[in-house]
């Protein structure tokens, strides 16, 4: 299975490629006043508004480093419903993809509801890589606010 690779911090995370549309620069993000923490704003991407997570922000509790290598991550966020949204997810040193088994990664003896997006943990040598699931990033009260007029429209 084909992963791209990220950081948050120090630690290294993977998605699944499945759930990858596009990876893009880092670009020109309208901030949403008032929006729920790790909610980065909303960009156009190919004429459509998309909202955008800033990882480092949800996870570490401050913003993503402006770095060459920070990426908006395109993927397909399930709302739940059966329908799926686009969603940007700001990761820094988004710089690389690798195969790997999914047997490969285990449960990491780790539990957290507040967390729920994380998934197993594989090692290679360079330590510790955690797989992301894309599905549990988003508690359901931000998931409300990101796709409101979307639930509604359906």
């Amino acid at each position: 299975m084909l992963f791209l690779q990220f950081q948050l911090g120090k630690d290294r995370y993977v998605l699944d490629s499945a759930n990858v549309v596009e990876v893009l620069p880092l670009l020109g993000i309208k901030q949403i006043p008032q929006a729920p923490a790790g909610v980065a704003g909303v960009f156009n991407y190919r004429g459509t508004p998309v909202p955008v997570i800033d990882l480092s922000e949800l996870v570490l509790g401050r913003p993503a480093r402006l770095q060459m290598s920070t990426r908006i991550i395109i993927v397909l966020y399930p709302d739940g419903d059966g329908a799926q949204h686009p969603l940007g997810l700001i990761a820094e040193k988004t710089t690389q993809t690798l195969r790997r088994d999914p047997a490969d990664f285990r449960d990491s003896g780790v539990l957290s509801h507040e967390a729920a997006y994380l998934g197993p943990v594989a090692t290679d040598p360079d330590g510790l890589l955690q797989w992301i699931q894309v599905a549990g990033l988003l508690p359901a009260s931000v998931r409300h606010v990101l796709f409101k007029q979307a639930l509604e429209q359906t």
